[in-house]
């Protein structure tokens, strides 16, 4: 069997705005409160129809964990590095706050910490992982928006909605090879 190579399908349809997920990340990761610090988020889309049958959708996002990750190759000290199981990480010990990685980012999924004075973002919790846990955004969203799981083993539950659902899949795709998916 191949490595693991860790992904995530969001459905967005499912999506309550509730938030569960943010909250959930930063309570595990000791992410600080405030809207310029976050590892993943929910954005509001635009109101869609007339008055009175008004809608409106949310978008969960968070580190596209890329398998081009244009943030890794701007770096000048290592500190961005990639897991053996495709997690983008960063060593807040070699990061020296450049934020090169922030601006190279295409999707905006970095943030800087005043606490650790480096630059943070999403592990997919890989303290939980190496425990058999979940990501707690997974774990906690109530609507089962966040699915989790190896993409390389054909038997996890990404592989096979990805497998089932191929023609309803959009990559967020700037040439860096994603790997968050969304059902559309």
């Amino acid at each position: 069997m191949k490595n693991k190579r860790y992904a995530i399908v969001l459905d967005t349809e499912k999506c309550l705005d509730c938030k569960a997920c943010t909250v959930a990340c930063k309570a595990e990761n000791g992410v600080p409160l405030g809207r310029e610090n976050y590892r993943n988020w929910v954005e509001e889309d635009e109101l869609r129809g007339t008055y009175p049958n008004l809608g409106q959708s949310s978008t969960p996002g968070q580190c596209m964990h890329c398998g081009n990750a244009p943030c890794k190759r701007v770096c000048p000290t290592g500190a961005t590095g990639a897991s053996p199981e495709g997690i983008i990480t960063v060593n807040d010990k070699k990061c020296i706050g450049c934020k090169y990685c922030m601006t190279a980012c295409p999707y905006n999924a970095r943030y800087y910490s005043e606490k650790l004075e480096a630059v943070d973002k999403c592990t997919f919790c890989q303290h939980r992982l190496a425990q058999g846990r979940l990501p707690a955004c997974v774990e906690t969203c109530p609507t089962k928006v966040r699915l989790f799981g190896d993409i390389n083993d054909p038997e996890s539950e990404v592989s096979k909605i990805l497998a089932k659902r191929r023609s309803r899949v959009q990559k967020a795709e700037m040439g860096t090879k994603p790997y968050l998916f969304y059902l559309i």
